[in-house]
Order: structure tokens, then sequence, then C-alpha cells
């Protein structure tokens, strides 16, 4: 009998991958449910940023597949079904900020009005006024927030976000907390990294902790600080790949 996987976003099953020499992910499996707020949780090095270009169908597997709404990854028609902010975000400098949003969102055959935008400014704290400037005289803070706001604005399924809270200080970070809470409500899939676990505490359905090029624990965040007998997920996580204090 045929099992139903319709339900799933994103599907990893026994995934092996290098990155050089090295071996980074081996036997990797777990899966993301469409609707679902997911964390990818691993010290750097471990293979996350590895792991995400499998999905975006950039990197090849040693072995293993990830499946994206029951597509491989590496079918290039999937890549409307992804769109992905990375951790070095450095858009064009030469654009002013509502032209790379609008660059953004016509990769996938999409156009967004001045006030879509400017509604995702203020959901930001970002004032809408700097859309009119050059990316160049963005600050860090102000130009991951730009990724924020192309990343969800391309109407994807599925928003892969690498970092997201880099650069931010903690209004900024709260305030990302909600968008990601309302593109959650519209039904879409976000899947995230992140070295700030209260955060991801606090925000994720589910979440995999990858060490030693291995899953050491796949589940809610409730059950990995149940399972460690922690109160906070930070000091879970560095049980569970055994560098607690």
């Amino acid at each position: 009998m045929t099992q139903d996987n319709s339900h799933l976003a994103l599907e990893v099953v026994d995934l092996a991958a290098n990155y050089g020499a090295k071996q980074v992910l081996e036997g990797v499996c777990f899966s993301v449910e469409r609707g679902q707020t997911y964390g990818l949780i691993g010290l750097n090095g471990v293979g996350k940023t590895t792991l995400i270009k499998i999905a975006l169908g950039l990197k090849n597997a040693k072995s293993g597949v990830v499946r994206v709404f029951g597509k491989q990854s590496s079918d290039a028609s999937v890549r409307y079904d992804i769109s992905y902010l990375p951790e070095r975000f450095d858009p064009p400098w030469f654009l002013k900020g509502g032209e790379f949003v609008q660059f953004a969102a016509s990769l996938y055959g999409r156009k967004v009005s001045l006030s879509s935008m400017e509604e995702a400014c203020e959901k930001l704290a970002l004032d809408p006024k700097v859309l009119k400037n050059k990316v160049q005289t963005y600050s860090k803070g102000m130009r991951q927030k730009l990724g924020l706001i192309a990343t969800v604005l391309t109407g994807s399924q599925i928003l892969i976000l690498d970092e997201p809270m880099s650069g931010l200080d903690p209004l900024a970070r709260s305030l990302v907390k909600n968008l990601l809470r309302s593109v959650k409500e519209e039904g879409r899939t976000v899947i995230l990294s992140s070295h700030i676990l209260a955060d991801m505490d606090e925000i994720c359905d589910s979440v995999t902790v990858i060490d030693s090029a291995r899953v050491q624990f796949s589940g809610t965040p409730a059950n990995m600080k149940l399972q460690t007998q922690e109160q906070y997920l930070e000091k879970s996580f560095l049980k569970i790949i055994g560098k607690a204090a």
C-alpha cells in the first residue's frame, strides 16, 4: 500500500552529503508538514546549510533524497514553491529597495503592489520611504528586513530562512517573529535555522537537531526539553550534543 505523504512540504530520506572531502550529513531523515514552522538546530559546520542547498537544488546529495511537495528537490519545477533568504544576504547595491522586492517577485511570476511593500515594511518597523532609496544606503538590519520582505512577498509556499534574526535588535526580532506567525496563518511553511534558540522555542512547531553528521533529535521543542529535563531549549540542545556545562 502506497503511503500518502501529501501532507508533507519537505521530506528528507536517508540523506548523506559531503562538504569538500568531509562528510557532514549521514543517514539524515525528517519531514516537515505543510503549514509548519520548522527549525534546524546545530553548531556551525554541521551541515545545515548543505542540507538547505540540497533542498534548493543547488547541490547534489551523496545519497538519499529530499522531496518538496512529493517531487525531488532536483526537479526545477519545485523552485517556484521555495523562496530562500541566505545568512549573508547582500542585495545589489545599485537597486532601490522597492526595485529589489519587485525583481525578487518577478522571478516567481508575481507583481507586488506598492501598498503591499509598504504594509510589509510597517510590520517590521521599516520606514516605507526607504523603498525609494538605494540599497547601498541601508544598514545591515535594514538589508535583513528588506530580504525578509522580498522573501515573504514572493508568495512561495515554503520559506527557507538561514539565520533570519542576524543583525536584528530585540524589537526587530519580535516583529520578525510576528511576521512569521502571519505567514504560518496563511498556511505557508517556514523552515529556519538560527542560533537564537529562545526564538526557535517560541515560534517553531518542531525542530531537528543535527550533530556529528546525524539527526540527534526530532520533535517539538517541548518534548526536547522534557526529554533532557531542561527548562531552556539552549541547555537542552547542549545536553543532546554532549556539550552541557
